[in-house]
């Protein structure tokens, strides 16, 4: 039993991987989303992308401090001055990540490392105090029914033992400020006994291919001419609960030309 709340809790930590620094506030009734994000370097060209990190942050609360609803899907747009680029970088399939630990995902799968992180969560019995677990997060690059994909290898071995793997799929939209979205579901793998508290994800990946220098996100700051720097959007979070509870927000953040 124990397993599988440990489970839950991994899965809805998994779907917070959305953000970090300077976190936003948004509340819907009496739940509360804390999310944020940040993109380095602050200064980078006007005209042509160079690597970029993704830093991520994220958790759910409620107002009144009772256990959060069930997280179950998300989706994350990127301004479209931030780009995916995966071609020659190495995969991992989800069947190399099942029952797993961190150091064995990264022995079968470290070549395809594109991001890691950790999480704290709370897991709640009846007639219980809440008790905290903790545990890495990695992620991979991969594909998922012929299409660009994420594999979020979740691992938790305080106070128990489990992994979740998540696929978050990759799709880019031709219009519009976001280029990139990635958006999941998380699974009714067992009953909802807990909840996230803290998340952190860094993103970022360079290697070589047809002989150059590349990287997995590569980004410029995009300031009309004349200007120093710009403010841009940099990602719109849709996360939506059991109960049908949404929360959304956009992210706006600034660069600077260099």
């Amino acid at each position: 039993m124990k397993r599988l709340a440990l489970i839950t809790v991994l899965s809805a930590t998994a779907l917070l991987s959305v953000a970090i620094a300077h976190g936003e506030l948004v509340q819907n009734g009496n739940l509360r989303l804390i999310f944020g994000g940040r993109l380095t370097p602050h200064s980078l060209p006007r005209d042509r992308d160079v690597p970029v990190k993704v830093s991520l942050t994220g958790s759910v609360r409620t107002a009144d401090g009772t256990r959060p609803p069930r997280l179950r899907h998300i989706s994350i747009a990127v301004n479209r001055y931030g780009k995916l680029y995966t071609k020659g970088l190495p995969t991992c399939q989800p069947g190399l990540l099942e029952s797993t630990d961190s150091p064995l995902a990264m022995e079968r799968c470290g070549d395809a490392l594109v991001g890691r992180g950790q999480f704290s969560a709370n897991v709640e019995f009846p007639s219980q105090v809440p008790f905290p677990v903790a545990g890495k997060m990695l992620a991979f690059n991969g594909r998922a029914h012929g299409r660009p994909a994420i594999f979020l290898h979740i691992h938790g071995s305080n106070p128990v033992e489990a992994t979740v793997v998540l696929t978050f799929a990759i799709t880019h939209p031709r219009r519009g400020k976001f280029g990139t979205v990635l958006t999941t579901r998380i699974p009714l793998i067992a009953s909802n006994l807990g909840y996230v508290t803290d998340v952190s994800l860094v993103f970022g990946r360079t290697y070589r291919y047809a002989g150059k220098q590349r990287s997995f996100i590569s980004a410029r700051c995009a300031a009309p001419a004349g200007f120093p720097g710009a403010l841009f959007s940099l990602a719109k979070g849709i996360f939506t609960f059991d109960g049908g509870q949404r929360l959304t927000t956009t992210l706006v953040r600034d660069c600077l030309v260099r």
